[in-house]
């Protein structure tokens, strides 16, 4: 008999939330939708739900409550409905799902991710601020909570999380993660660069702020800092290549001097996947690689200074403390003033920087110790839009 898993998605009107329904669609003898949150898109949120039928609701804004009791009467009789900020945090820690799949954007994310794990429950991590912002809380609530497990969503990690195999850290010589290079790895002034050639990613389909990260490399830099706590590897066995190809998406070498490396087709209905069945393998979730695919891959050094976002990311991230948390919420405020067209894309780095350069660096005590740094971080950064 298959056993069934219960999953929670938050963020589920989202490009990650979208495609976890896609898989439990998929695997319906295999997940149970008990719960969904949604910060907004009402109408794809209500048509979730009477597809779905889960027990647990959040929506963020107030005002779409009246709306989603109408319209889920019917469908969702008995469902509990919970409405406001921190309404998807409640839901985690509530509701009866054992993954709780974390898609929510930003450092909001935060806050849902210490509450699933703190229910004990398999948190499935796609918000890669949890680990940016609070890896310090993360790694003390696993280390003392029965049943709390995080498994990375993201592409580079879950293939990380694979190569490794369970391996003790003591082993690893090396973690290397991928990065395709975004739209701009080819571009002759990426300062310059339009909003719709930085839109253009040529392998990722993503939100608009992830991709604007991609094309700076500032997200490859997150994702090193998030490496860091998921794995509990210092910074001097943590890098990044540029691969173009984006077929290969990390690579694990062993102090014994063997490298294992895991390839597959960009498409994350497989980490997503994973994320829920590990350590378990379920059927396809997409079409697999033949060799021949693997002829003529290119890789290349990240050169110091060649992405500026990329280094800010890697320095906040070894001054560790509340500085990658400054560093998160600059990059939010000056990459949606970029989208905004108030600034270039060249001023990102360098409104980042700033702020930076002005915070005192903190031991991570609390999430609301983190919440007052991101707030006081994103005053700056818009300060420094108005004063450049």
């Amino acid at each position: 008999m298959i056993a069934t898993r219960s999953l929670a998605v938050l963020g589920s009107t989202g490009s990650i939330g979208r495609q976890a329904l896609d898989v439990a669609a998929r695997e319906r003898d295999r997940v149970q939708v008990s719960g969904l949150a949604a910060a907004r898109s009402l109408d794809l949120l209500c048509e979730q739900a009477r597809r779905w039928k889960p027990r647990w609701l959040a929506l963020e804004r107030p005002e779409d409550e009246r709306a989603a009791r109408s319209a889920l009467a019917a469908a969702c009789p008995g469902a509990a409905i919970g409405v406001g900020k921190g309404s998807a945090a409640r839901l985690a820690a509530e509701c009866d799902a054992d993954v709780v799949l974390n898609g929510i954007v930003g450092a909001q994310g935060l806050a849902a991710s210490l509450e699933t794990l703190r229910a004990g429950r398999r948190l499935a991590l796609a918000n890669k601020e949890t680990l940016v912002v609070g890896g310090p809380l993360v790694r003390e609530v696993l280390a003392r909570v029965p049943g709390a497990e995080l498994i990375p969503v993201d592409s580079e990690h879950s293939a990380a999380l694979q190569c490794i195999g369970g391996r003790p850290a003591a082993e690893i010589e090396r973690l290397t993660l991928t990065a395709s290079g975004g739209a701009l790895r080819d571009h002759p002034d990426w300062r310059r660069a339009t909003r719709d050639e930085v839109l253009a990613h040529p392998v990722w389909a993503m939100g608009r702020r992830i991709t604007v990260d991609s094309a700076l490399l500032f997200n490859k830099g997150l994702e090193l800092i998030e490496a860091r706590w998921l794995f509990d590897l210092e910074w001097g066995r943590l890098t990044a290549v540029l691969h173009p190809q984006a077929l290969v998406h990390a690579i694990v070498t062993f102090r014994d001097g063997s490298s294992v490396l895991q390839a597959a087709r960009p498409d994350m209905r497989l980490p997503i996947q994973l994320a829920i069945s590990w350590p378990e393998r379920w059927d396809q979730a997409i079409a697999p690689l033949e060799p021949e695919a693997l002829v003529g891959l290119e890789f290349e050094t990240v050169a110091p200074g060649r992405f500026p976002a990329f280094d800010l990311a890697l320095a906040a991230g070894v001054t560790g403390g509340t500085a990658p948390c400054v560093l998160n919420a600059a990059d939010e405020v000056a990459v949606q003033a970029f989208l905004d067209g108030e600034i270039a894309l060249g001023e990102v780095p360098d409104r980042v920087a700033a702020v930076l350069e002005r915070h005192q660096p903190e031991p991570v005590e609390s999430l609301g110790q983190l919440e007052a740094v991101d707030a006081a971080a994103r005053v700056a950064a818009r300060a420094a839009m108005v004063s450049r």
